[in-house]
């Protein structure tokens, strides 16, 4: 057997064991109502969620802190450690602790499950040992598969520490749709980088005020020309005596209608009638997608037949939203 060949075969040894793993920890699950007893210390808390654990547990903690902060529960990391030489003093009787070990024998995680039972801190464990240290100081035990490492040696953490991994994410998804935590609420807690930007919507990109092109319905396309050269979106909306959108004249409408005495024409004459518009509220990466599927590159913004801002495809780009 080739070196790549053996590779790909050490490869999908892993993929295969961790795959086993996971329907292991979903079979167990149906087992007790743990699951739903931690969820409810979790969401009813009126503080925060404390997760704690030292090596490569405490590492996926990290990452099971931060999705459930992200995801509408107020949480972070404590490192057993430092809670030794004064972080338990983060604690509060308002919060729920969450301490991870597979074996459930870390001495580390000691003075936090004492300063706990001291306190009365809810404590819910995640091991895979029910009998352990860990495991029988909880107030709920969520366990985690007893199936050996995906590692040949089965020494280092790699099963267990995806099944932990899967585990906190499962606690995140549930509280997420408990609290019914939306799109909105996402990006709130997302304003940067590439997240950021595709779940901007319409309304934080649009131009709006003295920047939209808008025009009479009276007025003559000598008039609708100057105003679109001013506002430079490559269209014009037409309103009525109410202020309301009937019509929209673009840089291509221009070019299909060029003639000699354009300029003098009405500009109901020109204008599309009832054109394509969009609402402050939607995503800006859900517009993106309906200009490019009608081949268009701006649209009026409406709310109740009035135009409030114009969006151009650029807007979309410059913001990052692709």
């Amino acid at each position: 057997m080739t070196s790549e060949n053996q590779d790909i075969s050490s490869a999908k040894r892993t993929i295969d064991k961790e795959v086993e793993t996971l329907r292991i920890m979903e079979d167990e699950l149906g087992n007790n109502d743990n699951l739903s007893k931690a969820l409810d210390l979790m969401q009813n808390t009126k503080g925060r969620v404390i997760v704690t654990g030292m090596g490569k547990s405490g590492h996926i903690g990290h990452k099971i802190a931060a999705t459930l902060a992200s995801t509408g529960t107020p949480a972070f990391f404590v490192h057993p450690g430092e809670a030794s030489h004064g972080d338990l003093g983060m604690l509060t009787n308002d919060d729920v602790v969450l301490a991870i070990s597979n074996g459930g024998e870390s001495k580390e995680l000691s003075d936090i499950i004492v300063y706990c039972k001291r306190y009365g801190i809810p404590l819910i464990s995640m091991t895979k040992n029910p009998d352990s240290s860990l495991g029988r100081a909880g107030d709920v035990l969520l366990k985690l598969p007893d199936h050996g490492e995906a590692c040949p040696l089965g020494l280092a953490p790699t099963s267990s520490t995806t099944a932990t991994l899967v585990l906190g994410d499962i606690l995140a998804v549930c509280l997420l749709e408990r609290k019914g935590f939306s799109k909105l609420d996402y990006k709130q807690r997302h304003p940067g980088g590439k997240l950021g930007a595709i779940l901007q919507k319409v309304s934080d990109l649009m131009h709006t005020g003295k920047e939209m092109p808008l025009i009479n319905k009276d007025a003559t396309m000598k008039e609708a020309l100057l105003e679109m050269t001013a506002k430079m979106l490559g269209s014009v909306g037409i309103v009525d005596t109410d202020g309301k959108l009937i019509g929209m004249i673009t840089d291509g409408d221009l070019r299909r209608c060029m003639s000699d005495n354009i300029l003098s024409k009405n500009v109901a004459e020109i204008m599309t009638k009832n054109p394509k518009t969009t609402t402050p509220d939607i995503l800006a990466s859900e517009l993106l997608k309906i200009l490019n599927e009608n081949k268009i590159t701006q649209m009026f913004v409406i709310d109740n037949g009035m135009p409030v801002g114009i969006i151009h495809i650029h807007d979309c780009f410059n913001a990052g939203v692709a």
